[in-house]
């Protein structure tokens, strides 16, 4: 009886689901040539009120669900004007035929692109950082792309390294999962200084994901993901040469340049490259320390895309940096710090990096359906002292990522499927310590995708791994669902669960730059968390302009952290696993608005809450802002764009220093950091076609952190300590580029 019964339900369901699949209109687009009729594919099919479609295939067919209230059908391509079909709202086969082909001669047109946006049809809360915006400030590097995003916090580690370091939901960025075209990067070494080894100039574009993700991308995303798309050999993502000559006050200079060839019929090669240099030595607050390490950095990127025009399709490509960073006291020469009785205090780190990746799809005649393979290899070396203590390290990585999408039914239900393993390989020596490990993690992985086409997305995933090192399954199960309304409100929630694999010097090697006595009170766990995340999103017409609404809140609660403690002993720094609570609580509020033709506002506001039990206390995390404002202005009349970046960031908290017997003589004992604001502005021009030139300002309120180094004049005393930084090390900034690009 009770199979007979499921075979009834199942059968019913089966019925529902034709039924639901007839409700859609179909057909083929077809191009005239020279009177005949031909399939045309990558044809944009979509509701002109819902901004939802499709694209056609290799045979120009194209399926979209019907709704009641969608009644206008636009067809989009290339080369021809877009054609808009009134369609009454039911079942039918429709073949269309693309009509007026655009001919132009000698005409560019240009549409100003957004410089963020969040999509309302995706299920997840991802905002793109476009390269509109990463052209409205300096950009030098990754660590520079986020002064228009109010998600994400960049600040200096320490005051003598020079090393950035990001926050998201008032989290480390050691919580955030950095990637590089959807592989993971930047793991390990690379954490302290891993955000100036990508240029400005080589990004397409920034997403930043909050809260937890796609299980398709490992187990590791905690506070949120960040994914880096450079610029590849095609007409779309880049330009056929571009030159970038930049330089400031300080003398920073720095040449960038890509090019890009066609190779056969369809592929493209593509070279970008970068040379920067911080040749200056400057000492701005007199306490004998540099302001910025002189540095000097090489490096190189060589792409190939084989696009897909049939089954298969690749993409492969080489990295090369290497990088030299020397900071420490004015006349600290490095051939004599070895030398007896030298007292001069210096750092130098020298890091070479180099990767490969091969990203190979597999197309299958079947819609909706791929076989994808990511594979990253990945050397990293530094050799660096801090003062008299030396940091060696090397690390090798290898990441493989197995993807197999396809649908159940019809393409409403899709779902992916995959297997993943990552190699690493730390071979560490501290002074006289060596720490090497191997870690070896395998898993796999399940995720199911439902859309309605219209109200309802669903995103349901689990995996599985097997952590070597640690000898422990890892069970990540999450989940997002969004609502959207025929207003165009979008609502969305998610909860998920991360793990992290500490590598506690790597990550923090910044802490050395101190005489604090580093002690491991027990061996460092895997660290897990949970993540909540609700969003809300609104477009409102207002006349001719759109006002975009985004207010979201997250909370990530801790089953174990690694806590970094500087409240318990003035010159020491405590490394050991949470015990009790730790949890971070994040609502932010924003408010995109073109005001007036050419003219855009951003007005956002960010509080935050994150505390840990530091000391058996359940207290404030230390240099976390508990609010911060943002203001963005942009105006582009004709040739000219002028932009102004406000920044308002509230207090923090300060570690305990009441035991340094210096800072309390030198009045540098705080409790709280103060409010301050940081201003920077842009005026840009175009020169014709190929020419554009841009001049800025950083800092413009003059606002620095007075005195940030403690016992700064006798740096190997035991109170020497350069870590305790919250607010900027250097004043104002101009800074003057050209750039040079052949579409």
């Amino acid at each position: 009886m009770k199979t007979i019964k499921s075979l009834l339900i199942i059968s019913l369901l089966a019925l529902m689901t034709s039924a639901f699949a007839q409700n859609v209109i179909e057909g083929t687009v077809y191009e005239e040539v020279d009177g005949k009729r031909q399939p045309l594919p990558g044809v944009n099919v979509y509701w002109k009120i819902a901004n939802v479609g499709t694209v056609t295939d290799e045979q120009g067919h194209y399926s979209l669900e019907i709704h009641p209230t969608y009644k206008c059908l636009v067809f989009s391509f290339v080369g021809y004007l877009n054609d808009t079909v009134h369609h009454m709202a039911k079942p039918q086969h429709y073949d269309h035929v693309m009509s007026t082909p655009v001919t132009l001669s000698e005409v560019e047109i240009a549409a100003r692109q957004k410089a963020q946006y969040v999509s309302a049809l995706d299920p997840r809360h991802i905002e793109h950082i476009t390269s509109e915006a990463l052209r409205r400030c300096a950009c030098c590097s990754l660590a520079e792309s986020f002064e228009t995003n109010a998600s994400v916090d960049v600040a200096y580690a320490d005051a003598v390294t020079g090393a950035k370091q990001i926050e998201l939901l008032g989290l480390s960025g050691l919580y955030t999962q950095m990637m590089t075209e959807n592989m993971p990067n930047f793991r390990g070494l690379a954490s302290a200084f891993g955000l100036g080894y990508v240029p400005g100039t080589w990004m397409h574009g920034i997403s930043v994901s909050k809260g937890t993700s796609s299980v398709r991308n490992g187990y590791e995303s905690i506070s949120g993901q960040i994914n880096v798309e450079f610029k590849e050999p095609d007409e779309e993502h880049s330009e056929k040469v571009f030159v970038n000559l930049f330089t400031n006050t300080m003398l920073m200079s720095e040449l960038n340049f890509n090019t890009r060839v066609k190779v056969g019929k369809n592929d493209g090669l593509m070279l970008l490259g970068h040379v920067g240099f911080n040749p200056m030595k400057m000492d701005g607050n007199g306490d004998s320390f540099l302001d910025d390490p002189v540095t000097k950095q090489y490096s190189a990127f060589l792409r190939y895309n084989h696009p897909n025009t049939g089954h298969f399709g690749c993409k492969l490509g080489v990295k090369a940096l290497k990088e030299e960073r020397l900071s420490g006291q004015m006349d600290f020469d490095p051939k004599r710090r070895l030398e007896e009785g030298y007292d001069l205090y210096g750092i130098g780190i020298n890091t070479e990096r180099y990767e490969a990746f091969a990203k190979t799809g597999f197309i299958f005649d079947r819609p909706e359906t791929s076989l994808g393979i990511q594979q990253q290899l990945t050397y990293h070396k530094m050799n660096s002292y801090f003062g008299l203590k030396d940091y060696n390290a090397n690390q090798l990585s290898y990441y493989a990522n197995l993807l197999f999408d396809s649908y159940i039914v019809t393409t409403n239900h899709k779902f992916s499927v995959g297997a993943s393993f990552s190699y690493d390989r730390f071979n560490e020596k501290f002074i006289d310590s060596t720490m090497n490990r191997v870690e070896r993690v395998g898993g796999a992985f399940a995720e199911y995708v439902f859309s309605d086409d219209h109200h309802w997305t669903v995103i349901g995933g689990f995996r599985a791994d097997y952590n070597s090192y640690y000898q422990r399954m890892l069970y990540t199960p999450r989940l997002h669902v969004r609502f959207r309304t025929d207003n165009e409100l979008a609502l969305r929630l998610s909860a998920g669960k991360g793990y992290r694999s500490p590598n506690v010097l790597a990550e923090n090697s910044t802490i050395l730059a101190s005489s604090r006595q580093i002690v491991f009170v027990n061996a460092p766990k895997m660290e897990e968390a949970w993540n909540f995340g609700i969003n809300l999103s609104k477009h409102f017409d207002v006349g001719e302009k759109e006002i975009q609404l985004l207010v979201d809140a997250y909370r990530t609660d801790f089953l174990n952290q690694i806590v970094i403690d500087r409240d318990a002993d003035a010159h020491q720094i405590l490394i050991y696993n949470l015990d009790g609570k730790s949890y971070s609580n994040c609502a932010q509020i924003q408010v995109d608005y073109e005001l007036f033709r050419d003219f855009d506002i951003s007005l956002a506001f960010r509080y935050t809450d994150v505390k840990m039990t530091i000391n058996d206390t359940l207290r404030e995390k230390p240099f976390v802002n508990r609010y911060k404002g943002l203001v963005t202005l942009s105006y582009a009349p004709g040739t000219w764009q002028f932009d102004l970046i406000t920044q308002f960031n509230g207090d923090s908290r300060i570690p305990d220093m009441s035991g340094n017997a210096t800072a309390v003589k030198d009045g540098q004992v705080l409790e709280r950091s103060p409010f301050y604001v940081i201003m920077n502005a842009q005026v840009t021009k175009k020169l014709g076609k190929h020419w554009e030139i841009y001049a800025g300002g950083e800092n413009l309120t003059n606002f620095k952190q007075q005195r940030p180094i403690v016992a700064a004049y006798d740096p190997f005393s035991n109170d020497f300590d350069a870590s305790m930084v919250w607010g900027p090390l250097s004043g104002i900034r101009g800074y003057l580029g050209v750039r040079f690009q052949v579409k």
